[in-house]
């Protein structure tokens, strides 16, 4: 807290009128603010709760340590497979889990810290900041004017109108992390990324997790065969499904919170210590003053155009409030446009860029660009290629072959529309996707990429041979056999 909110910490006062004043202190406004100073602007920045918004307090750094600990423990459960003995009765010491984690965090949030930024040339204002005019925030009764201004407010966890829930109490991304004892069973409502992640590790730590959402597979947004091999290993693991059903109610009973519901096979239940809601995002538009500002918004958050302005040509903004990628190397991406069409005339625009995802269950699941589904609606013609790790040696190697990597392939042009991998590393692994959608490249190119041997990224060189071995058509074939036998 003395980095992220310093109870003693005196907002300075207003330097005149600002280059840029940044509503929001979460990723895309550190990017915001800490770039525009950096280049010589004045800045000020406004934050009302946590430096470092969702992703170091709530969101990514807790949860990937949570995740870290989870594999640790599994691994040594499984250790036997590898021929290592005494693995199999490894335990989690939940408490000393969350106290790492909460160790981890506190060393990082230096790098977000109110000082930091304030050493940097930033005014840090923390307090509730509202638009008061089209150029003005007031925080804690100062005025602040501005030439620009970025609204950087992000998201919080959507809620559910569940009868009962509120009453009975319930956890989110935001409170989770809080925990100092495991729960011996949790009810999860939601599928996505949060769901399974936190599902998965919380089964590795020892409590019985049951996942109940509405839609009717895993990861809903993701690619169905990854889905599909993400089930297959809840199933192994043990995480109980529900899918495809709708929450009706939430009571109690004892010291368990029941959680019914209604599905196509009839009514259901689970009963957890803790229900989790891990039902998508909200953004954080109230309270904000955009009518004054003359900012339009709705349910979906902030309005921009291509350029991320509102409808106040002095006021951009950029990530979770205004994007449908609520990731952090979005937020991160955006805030980059922002403040270079902000300050500098700039013509960027946010769907030139190309932005890889990752849910950071066990294995990973990312993937970048279109989905086959998707390209078929623009009318693209694709051909897909799939490699099957089962067939890259490094993945037999480590035990880890049940994913594979996939391409989607504009006929045509050979151009790379988009593609999935599933891997113990998939995150680490998309970036060279990534780049080559990025450059431009043809999928044949990713063949010519030498990797180490053997290593689970050459699943990306076996797809750009398959892409090429495509293009050695009977025609082909039969021209180079002749000019071959010329040469004999």
């Amino acid at each position: 807290m003395e980095h992220v909110h310093p109870p003693s910490w005196v907002n300075p006062t207003p330097a005149g009128r600002y280059n840029l004043v940044v509503v929001g202190a979460g990723t895309a406004g550190l990017v915001s603010a800490l770039g525009a100073a950096a280049l010589g602007a004045r800045v000020a920045l406004i934050e009302r709760h946590l430096m470092g918004g969702d992703c170091l307090n709530v969101g990514c750094v807790p949860s990937k340590g949570v995740l870290r600990a989870a594999r640790a423990i599994h691994a040594a459960r499984g250790a036997a497979a590898f021929g290592v003995r005494g693995g199999e009765a490894a335990d989690a010491d939940f408490p000393a889990v969350m106290a790492r984690v909460r160790r981890l965090r506190a060393g990082l949030a230096e790098h977000d810290s109110a000082r930091r930024l304030a050493g940097l040339g930033v005014d840090v204002f923390l307090g509730d900041g509202r638009f008061v005019a089209p150029d003005a925030v007031e925080v804690g009764g100062a005025r602040l004017r501005f030439a620009r201004a970025v609204i950087a407010t992000g998201a919080r966890a959507a809620g559910l109108p569940v009868p009962g829930l509120a009453e009975a109490g319930f956890l989110t991304n935001e409170t989770v992390f809080g925990l100092t004892e495991l729960p011996r069973r949790l009810v999860i409502i939601g599928a996505g990324p949060i769901g399974c992640e936190l599902g998965q590790a919380f089964r590795r730590f020892g409590a019985e997790v049951s996942i109940v959402s509405l839609d009717p597979r895993l990861l809903p947004r993701e690619d169905p065969d990854a889905a599909a091999v993400l089930a297959a290993r809840f199933e192994r693991e043990g995480v109980h499904l529900s899918l495809g059903v709708k929450p009706a109610s939430v009571s109690t009973r004892g010291r368990h919170k029941v959680l019914a519901f209604e599905g196509p096979g009839g009514p259901g239940e689970v009963a957890g210590e803790e229900i989790l809601v891990a039902a998508g995002r909200a953004p954080n538009v109230e309270g904000l003053g955009l009518e004054a500002a003359g900012v339009a918004f709705g349910r979906a958050g902030v309005t921009v155009n291509d350029r991320l302005r509102t409808s106040n040509p002095r006021i951009y903004a950029a990530g979770d409030i205004c994007s449908a990628y609520k990731f952090t190397h979005a937020a991160d991406a955006m805030a980059r446009i922002a403040i270079q069409n902000a300050l500098f005339f700039g013509r960027k625009r946010a769907s030139g860029l190309v932005i890889p995802w990752c849910t950071y269950t066990d294995p990973e699941i990312a993937h970048v660009g279109l989905y086959e589904e998707e390209a078929r609606r623009r009318g693209l013609r694709v051909t897909t290629f799939t490699q099957p790790l089962a067939d890259v040696d490094r993945a037999v190697l480590d035990g880890e072959a049940e994913g594979f990597a996939r391409v989607h392939v504009e006929e045509r042009s050979g151009r790379i529309l988009g593609g999935t991998l599933v891997a113990s590393h998939a995150g680490e692994m998309i970036g060279e996707l990534v780049f080559a959608i990025t450059a431009g490249l043809r999928a044949g190119s990713l063949a010519t990429a030498i990797h180490p041997y053997p290593t689970q990224a050459e699943a990306w060189r076996r797809l750009g041979d398959a892409v090429n071995r495509r293009r050695l058509t009977p025609a082909v074939q039969t021209w180079l056999r002749r000019l071959l036998a010329l040469r004999r």
